[in-house]
């Protein structure tokens, strides 16, 4: 999880870990981490950049990497950690 927090969604600008994408990671016998992630909208047009900057991320701490993008639950703005909250309230956002 501490990896994932270098995976900054490219809209907000904000990591995934703190935006609250991120619902479990598993790491099997075989050294290959699942990652099960959602996203702010389904209709991001981003999910190659936020899977290369994951695989960035993980790139020697794991022998590969899975992302398995679920959509239940639905992601919302309740998610987000306090400190999630803190870095979107210095960018302007009201949350």
């Amino acid at each position: 999880m501490e990896a994932l927090m270098d995976v900054v969604d490219p809209e907000l600008g904000i990591d995934v870990v703190n935006l609250g994408l991120i619902y479990g990671v598993h790491i099997d016998e075989g050294d290959v981490a699942t990652i099960d992630m959602t996203l702010t909208s389904a209709a991001c047009p981003l999910t190659d950049v936020i899977e290369d900057q994951a695989r960035t991320a993980t790139d020697g701490l794991v022998q590969d990497l899975r992302i398995n993008w679920v959509w239940m639950p639905p992601w919302g703005p309740d998610k987000i950690t306090d400190d999630g909250r803190d870095q979107l309230r210095a960018l302007g956002f009201n949350v």
